[in-house]
Order: structure tokens, then C-alpha cells, then sequence
């Protein structure tokens, strides 16, 4: 046996028994969501009905809403149906040599994954205590998956005025089928009344699913963590720290051409160079 894994061994206490969550399963996702409509309130949408054109500024996830059921038929899998609430921001132009306005709509984007997420069919009941509050049962909860989405900043790739039948998605019911935690980040109404115009764009979105479950598993202890670092209260001299800072030497020198080949190898999912182009090994 390895003397290095003999030592490692002998600073080991003992084991102890945590409750963590476990991610069974995951999947990595790289999507263009083409034409999307974007929803506006009563005030933004007389905007755009004046526009001759638009430009999109950015665009971030509010929120993503997420539900986990179990797959019938194949034990152990679960599907995961996920809602995307954007917030796309644009500058729309009206009138020549004036400067554009600044609106923000709403689009909304559906998808649904598969994954592994085992088998567990207890109830769970826990207590804990809330100050200010009484302390009661904490309502049960089932033994499900729960599903983790991170999601990556989105980038807004193209947007362009269209007639409303032109895009891809539509909300039959804009007033009532926007959650209210989604319609109260805007301001003004979403009405369902006809517009003149419309606008689409192109999103692009990496996200990461998950699956975890919370489990109990056992673990070496080598001992309880103390902080080695001592507080300092002192106030160091700003010209101190700032000689402390590395010249910046990229700022004054941009990247030449093979600078840039070389740092497109590696993608979202990795070096690509090393499965063929696919972060996922679809290369091979």
C-alpha cells in the first residue's frame, strides 16, 4: 500500500454521518430559441406601434419554473418540465435623428428533459424553529427529486419588428396567463388587445439540469474546522494596496488572431478538441 495513503488514513478520527443532497443525474443544454415573441404591457406596446425599428439591448432570466413527475413505466426516471420568464430590454426607434426609447417585454420559453432520479417512496416530516413564530409541524413533504436549474446569462442574438401571426410562440390569454410575480417586474398592464405590431427574437441559452436527492452518507472526520487566519482591523495605506495590483499588461495589448483560435477550443462544455467538437463525446 501507498506510505502517502497510509499517512492520510491515520489522520482520520472517525466517520461521521451527514445529510447532503446527492445529484443523481444532470444534463447540460445549449439552445437557440428562434423567432420568440415578446410580450409588452399597454404603455410599451403603443411604443412599439410607433417603431420603425428595433435593437435589442439585453436580455436576463427572471425566473424558471419547474416540476418534477415521475415517468411511468421506467422506474426510476423522472421528467422535468421547465418555463423560462425572460426580460428583454430593447431600443426602439420611431422618428429619424431622435434618440430611441427604452422598453422591456416579456417572452416565455417551455422545455422538458429526462433524468434519473432513483427510487424513494417515504414521507418526510421535520420541526424546526422560526423566532417570532410558534413552533409547529412542519408540513410533509414526499420523498420526490428535486430539480436544480442553473442557468447561464442569455444572449439576445437577433430581434426585428413583425406582424403578430409571424412568431413562434403566442399566449392566447397575455392578461391572465403571466404569473404575478412575472407581471409585477413590468410596468403597466399586459392587456389582450390586438397590436399593430410585433416583435420577435433569437435568444441563446445554456442551462444545466439536475436531479438531487437528500441522502445520509457517511464520511472520514479529521477534525473540526477552526479558522487559521487571524481578523484584521487595520486600514492599510491605499497606496499600499494599489502597488500590490499586477500591471495590467492585457488592457494595453489586446489578443492577436491566434490568441483567439487558441481560447475558442475550449467551449462551454470543456476543450472540445479532445471529443471531436461536442462537450457530450456526440463527436466520437
Amino acid at each position: 500500500m501507498n506510505d502517502n495513503h497510509d499517512v492520510s488514513c491515520k489522520k482520520i478520527k472517525e466517520a461521521i454521518c451527514i445529510d447532503t443532497s446527492r445529484v443523481y443525474d444532470s444534463c447540460a443544454d445549449k439552445d437557440c430559441l428562434a423567432d420568440m415573441r415578446v410580450y409588452f404591457t399597454d404603455t410599451a406596446q403603443e411604443v412599439i406601434d410607433n417603431a420603425t425599428s428595433v435593437r435589442c439591448r439585453g436580455c436576463e432570466v427572471i425566473n424558471v419554473f419547474s416540476e418534477v413527475e415521475r415517468v411511468a413505466f421506467n422506474r426510476g426516471f423522472y421528467s422535468v418540465d421547465l418555463t423560462f420568464f425572460f426580460a428583454v430590454t430593447f431600443d426602439v426607434f420611431s422618428t429619424p435623428n431622435c434618440p430611441p426609447e427604452t422598453v422591456t417585454g416579456l417572452t416565455v420559453f417551455s422545455k422538458k428533459c429526462i433524468l434519473y432520479g432513483s427510487d424513494g417512496n417515504v414521507k418526510i416530516f421535520s420541526s424546526e424553529f422560526s423566532e417570532n413564530e410558534t413552533d409547529e409541524q412542519f408540513p410533509v413533504t414526499s420523498s420526490n427529486p428535486k430539480a436544480k436549474i442553473q442557468v447561464a446569462e442569455p444572449l439576445c442574438l437577433d430581434a426585428r419588428l413583425c406582424r403578430p401571426c409571424d412568431c413562434c410562440n403566442n399566449i392566447a390569454d397575455i392578461a391572465s396567463g403571466v404569473p404575478r410575480s412575472i407581471s409585477r417586474r413590468f410596468c403597466g398592464q399586459f392587456r389582450n388587445t390586438d397590436s399593430e405590431k410585433a416583435v420577435r427574437v433569437t435568444i441563446g441559452l445554456f442551462t444545466i439540469v439536475q436531479l438531487e436527492r437528500d441522502v445520509q452518507m457517511l464520511v472520514p472526520a479529521y477534525d473540526f474546522c477552526m479558522p487559521t487566519k487571524e481578523c484584521s482591523c487595520e486600514t492599510e495605506d491605499p497606496c499600499d494596496s494599489f502597488r500590490k495590483i499586477k500591471f495590467p499588461v492585457g488592457e494595453f495589448f489586446p489578443p492577436n488572431q491566434r490568441d483567439l483560435e487558441s481560447d475558442s477550443n475550449t467551449g462551454f462544455f470543456g476543450n472540445n478538441n479532445q471529443n471531436g467538437g461536442c462537450g457530450c463525446g456526440c463527436g466520437k
